[in-house]
């Protein structure tokens, strides 16, 4: 790939700081430093590297982890002094195993609804693995594909009705319960949410 690196602005170190996100969700994931060899080697073999100022050396993301980033696009900002590289990760970005090193909240909570849609369908995937008793999601899967079914439809069904309405409340209410069941069937047919936001991609 034939690109002309001379318009990004290294600093007096030979690097630039490389935001990595994640193409689908649009999820931060992290922020490290390529020098012009490591963006040489992302941009010739398709999954990030970077270079490691502590131990001075060009590292391979994934190298030890087994945790790659596949690169889709990688954008410059109107300085030219910073990267976007957008990826989709084989693995969870974070050395502490967290999806996105970005886990921890200043303001206590989280608005992203990308990734609250993810979290919920986590916990959902726990209910499914681990059936705790009392648990409104154990008893949908315990009833099976069917059960699951029934809800969607009704959840649906109740949506229009609630978008017939005067006012907004009711059918934010009622789209909540719809995306809930909708990510319960999504676990019952062992469908990735992941799935959904490729297809959606493709489609834009």
């Amino acid at each position: 790939m034939n690109v002309d690196l001379d318009m990004l602005k290294f600093d007096e170190r030979g690097l630039i700081p490389a935001v990595v996100q994640h193409y689908l969700t649009g999820q931060v994931l992290m922020v490290a430093y390529m020098n012009r060899e490591a963006l040489e080697k992302t941009l010739a073999t398709g999954e990030t590297h970077f270079y490691s100022r502590s131990r001075r050396r060009l590292w391979h993301k994934g190298e030890t982890s087994g945790n790659t980033q596949q690169v889709k696009e990688i954008f410059y900002d109107c300085d030219g002094d910073t990267l976007l590289v957008q990826v989709i990760p084989a693995g969870p970005a974070c050395h502490t195993g967290a999806d996105s090193c970005f886990y921890r909240s200043l303001t206590g909570d989280s608005k992203n609804p990308g990734s609250m849609l993810e979290r919920l369908q986590a916990v959902i995937a726990d209910r499914k693995q681990n059936l705790p008793e009392g648990s409104y999601t154990t008893y949908l899967f315990t009833e099976g594909l069917d059960k699951i079914l029934k809800k969607v439809g009704e959840e649906t069904a109740e949506v229009i009705i609630a978008a017939k309405n005067d006012g907004t409340d009711e059918l934010v209410y009622e789209v909540a319960d719809l995306l809930y069941h909708l990510l319960v069937l999504l676990e019952q047919k062992e469908v990735d949410l992941m799935d959904i936001w490729q297809e959606l991609n493709n489609r834009r």
